[in-house]
């Protein structure tokens, strides 16, 4: 189950399967950017002045319990590659710059906040409360028909031994099956990815498509052996008052993000 957290105008969301490890998923609510990205913007490539980013970061890290020195952001460009974090990679996109491209992080060592981006786009956040690791990614659609999240639990089970029925997953707020209109590219995607189970997802309005990107990542993850999947009802394309949307508005927007962490010393 998800839960909306506030604090004076700081808004962002938590997810029971996530439970023992620092998370959250952020909204727009909260933070000193202004104009068209008022107020939480995490994207430093959206046009934002970069101390008003740096600012909300800090905002929000002292709510949930992270610095932005500890965050790592990475690239994202709709892929299925998943990077190996350490220490070493701590304030890489957002204190300074790196050329990594990947759609999803996983790491074993507390301390590190592992960041993914969203807006509309489904942000996943992994956790294994027995080996002690934690994954982050950014599922749009082809990277849903790749099975990045599949992805991202079989890398965290060949690098750190997981057993992924010991693995807990959240998928936070994106757009939903209501706003998500598609052309055939996308459901034939799925159904080549999945095959019949992906129908479900799959309803035809006329020359158009509506697809259910986190009923097919939580497909996805239960095919990998994921034992507890946490799915937010929340469409942001549907809340613009509270989330960014792409589909609603284009480039003038901010971006939100799925932070997780293991807590230090443990």
């Amino acid at each position: 189950m998800f839960h909306h957290v506030t604090t004076g105008t700081l808004e962002y969301s938590v997810a029971d399967s996530l439970c023992g490890a620092v998370h959250c998923f952020s909204t727009r609510l909260g933070g000193i950017s202004q104009g068209h990205l008022s107020a939480l913007n995490l994207g430093l490539h959206r046009g934002d002045d970069p101390a008003h980013v740096l600012e909300n970061y800090r905002i929000l890290g002292d709510a949930v319990g992270f610095s932005p020195a500890d965050t790592v952001c990475g690239h994202q460009r709709h892929t299925d590659l998943i990077h190996v974090v350490t220490e070493e990679n701590r304030g890489e996109g957002l204190l300074r710059e790196h050329d990594r491209i990947c759609d999803g992080q996983i790491t074993d060592r507390p301390g590190v906040a592992l960041v993914t981006f969203s807006a509309d786009c489904t942000p996943i956040l992994l956790f294994d409360p027995v080996r002690r690791a934690v994954g982050a990614v950014h599922a749009g659609w082809r990277g849903t028909a790749s099975g990045i999240a599949a992805k991202a639990v079989e890398a965290m089970t060949r690098t750190y031994g997981c057993d992924p029925a010991n693995i807990r997953a959240a998928i936070g707020p994106c757009i939903g099956k209501c706003c998500f209109e598609t052309d055939s590219d996308v459901p034939q995607a799925m159904l080549m990815a999945l095959g019949g189970n992906a129908l479900p997802a799959i309803t035809r309005q006329g020359d158009k498509y509506h697809v259910d990107l986190k009923f097919l990542n939580a497909l996805w993850l239960s095919r990998a052996g994921v034992g507890q999947v946490d799915i937010s009802p929340d469409c942001t394309a549907c809340h613009t008052d509270r989330y960014w949307s792409h589909r609603r508005m284009g480039d003038a927007r901010g971006s939100m993000a799925g932070i997780i962490m293991l807590q230090g010393g443990e």
